[in-house]
Parts: structure tokens; sequence; C-alpha cells
């Protein structure tokens, strides 16, 4: 296999216009394997590719690509979740309390690694006959497999939720 100016050329033109270096040895012929395209663009110091693997045809999915990150982008930008409910409520300031201080009267929410210097936990008063604050409770105690639903629907079955949790304890 010997790569000819024509081929060359054609190499360029593809390359530039995104198609992946599988694509370049279908169209090129020939015998002309991926590598050798990927050789053959390096030695020709030609543009290198940040693309991920999903994004292999330039011109469906790249289009597709682009668009899902345009909505993405248009969507009104809300917290989701447990989220929302923290942001929207006061709690009492922590009590930063170390390992040896801790009673039942204490919230026991580690804060930081157990390995780091100014490793304590939070000191919150806990909620009824829990371990946790009411903000760790949140936390601690949460509804499964809520991705995708509507962050008001998803705050209503979340509440309704800890309720059941903190009536059965």
């Amino acid at each position: 296999m010997s790569w000819t100016n024509e081929k060359t050329d054609k190499l360029k033109k593809l390359w530039a216009e995104g198609h992946t270096a599988s694509q370049i040895a279908r169209i090129l012929g020939d015998d002309i394997s991926r590598n050798a395209v990927i050789g053959k663009a390096h030695r020709l110091n030609l543009a290198g590719r940040t693309q991920s693997r999903m994004i292999s045809s330039p011109k469906i999915n790249n289009n597709q690509y682009q668009q899902k990150k345009n909505n993405f982008q248009r969507r009104i930008r809300r917290p989701k979740g447990l989220r929302a409910i923290v942001i929207e409520k006061n709690f009492e300031p922590e009590n930063p309390t170390s390992l040896e201080n801790l009673t039942d009267k204490t919230c026991r929410w580690p804060i930081g690694h157990p390995d780091e210097k100014d490793f304590y936990f939070c000191g919150r008063l806990p909620m009824d006959e829990r371990i946790y604050c009411k903000l760790h409770v949140l936390h601690a105690y949460q509804p499964r497999g809520q991705k995708g639903d509507e962050p008001q629907k998803n705050i209503d079955q979340t509440q309704n939720f800890i309720q059941k949790k903190v009536k059965r304890a």
C-alpha cells in the first residue's frame, strides 16, 4: 500500500470535514486500514480530535449532540429534589462536636473525613428520636428512583416519604 498525492489530498479533505479514521479508510479503500489513516494524519500534522467516542459521525451524531446541548441550556435550571427543600428551610447553626462529646441529644452527621484535622459532627439537636437533625434526615432518608421527575412533584413525594419514615420510627 502506498500513499499517492491524490489519496493524501482526499485524506486531508475528509479529515478536515470531521470524518473518523474508520470512515476515511472505507472511503479510500485499497486495503487502507484505520491505523494507516491515523498514522498518515499524524505524520501530516493534521489537527487532533477531542470529540468523544459517542460523536462518531459528524453529520448525524454531532447534530443530535448539539440539539441536546442547546435544549439543556434553554431549560430553566432549578434545584431538584432534596436540594430544593434544603435551600428553602432555615436550620439552626451547626454546633461542631467531637466524637467524645456526642450524646443522644446531638446530631451525629459527620462533616469531613475522619483523617482530616478539621473533622467533626454536626451537633444540632436531633429530630424526634433520630440520630440526625432535620437537615441531615433529609440527606439520609431519600426515596429511590426519582430521577427525571418534575421538581415540585419530587419535593412533595420526598416530604411524604420523610414524614412516613419519621412516623414509623
